[in-house]
């Protein structure tokens, strides 16, 4: 290696670019690996990127400067402050918005004393944190929506047998209207003599009675009765 080449190794610059591909990369994986495959969702992932990049760019080009810890939780606080004001955001959205600067504030300002080392095992740490929260998340949200479907589900299937219940019963007596003469067996302690006998008239087994009419003068009264249908319909 050259004393040339070695200088150019020690210029700031090199630095910089090596510091920004590491939050370019750490951005990626988190915005587009982790919040775009979780969260589908697109109109997100170009101000999260930009704002990354850009607070990376500002913090690295002012970390000369007295302020450094300061300037950054400043920073911070101001898009806290901000947040996004023209549109309202998502607890889960923030959270991402608050990890973009933090991981943009971390590799442009601190000098971790094995800089590969300290580089790699917190960026690390940070993704892992955020894609383990995204699949505990989507986990829960999935047996979430398992439980409401199971209860929709038993819903409907208790609304389809209340109503397939009520058919039944409407399919299960076929109703007619009859004229009938003996008025002494209307009288309700009389309810078995008077199905017996409508029964034993008919010919076909009488399993309910309802009085529609009485009329005192001509001694008579109409009955609706009610009886099982069998093979084919049954006829008074």
């Amino acid at each position: 290696m050259t004393s040339e080449t070695f200088l150019k190794l020690q210029d700031p610059l090199w630095g910089i670019m090596l510091r920004l591909a590491i939050d370019v990369v750490v951005l990626y994986i988190i915005i587009y690996l982790i919040y775009s495959r979780f969260s589908k969702k697109r109109d997100f992932i170009f101000p999260l990127f930009l704002m990354g990049i850009m607070l990376f760019l500002i913090c690295i080009l002012l970390r000369r400067s007295e302020m450094q810890m300061g300037m950054a939780l400043g920073l911070f606080a101001i898009f806290s402050i901000m947040r996004f004001r023209t549109e309202n955001l998502s607890t889960k959205n923030m959270a991402y918005l608050f990890t973009v600067i933090g991981v943009s504030v971390i590799n442009a300002m601190f000098d971790f004393p094995h800089p590969v080392r300290g580089t790699i095992l917190v960026n690390t740490i940070i993704i892992l944190t955020v894609f383990l929260l995204e699949i505990s998340l989507n986990k829960f949200s999935k047996e979430a929506e398992n439980i409401a479907e199971k209860k929709a589900e038993k819903k409907t299937e208790k609304k389809a047998e209340k109503k397939a219940g009520k058919n039944h019963e409407k399919k299960k007596f076929s109703k007619h209207q009859v004229l009938y003469d003996n008025l002494v067996l209307l009288s309700p302690d009389k309810k078995d003599d008077l199905l017996r006998d409508i029964s034993k008239r008919t010919g076909i087994e009488i399993d309910k009675v309802k009085i529609r009419r009485i009329d005192l003068i001509k001694a008579n009264a109409v009955l609706d009765v009610y009886f099982r249908e069998k093979s084919g319909k049954a006829e008074l």
